[in-house]
């Protein structure tokens, strides 16, 4: 579905390439990442709409037949569990994308991850 090799400068340029009903559900989550993490920072990373604070937060991305949503290894680590009725990788998330996104669990893991990048920080500058 996403064309390949595109070089996107916007989340919104990005988001644009979907067909209608694809770009609702990306625009949906966009805005429950934002609302989640409102002192994130917006871009695209890796050629995908990316969520930055502190070092990359989560990413996301559409395609044929999903959703991939990103939020690190350790993202996917801590929700295992919660996560198994989605396949899985390393650092990956692929929630089917004729099935309404679990927007719930996507603000927990994101949660997660701020508190997870803020603590790097300040870990960071404590040395």
């Amino acid at each position: 579905m996403r064309e390949s090799r595109k070089e996107y400068k916007t989340i919104d340029e990005f988001i644009g390439q979907f067909p209608a009903d694809v770009q609702k559900i990306l625009q949906e989550l966009r805005s429950v990442i934002r609302e989640t993490a409102p002192e994130a920072t917006e871009a695209i990373s890796y050629g995908i709409p990316t969520f930055k604070l502190h070092g990359n937060l989560v990413h996301f991305s559409a395609y044929r037949h999903h959703i991939g949503f990103y939020p690190t290894s350790s993202g996917i680590e801590k929700f295992r569990e919660t996560l198994s009725a989605y396949e899985l990788s390393r650092g990956t998330v692929r929630f089917p994308i004729d099935k309404p996104l679990p927007y719930d669990l996507i603000r927990e893991i994101v949660l997660f991850r701020v508190k997870e990048n803020q603590a790097k920080a300040v870990a960071k500058q404590g040395k």
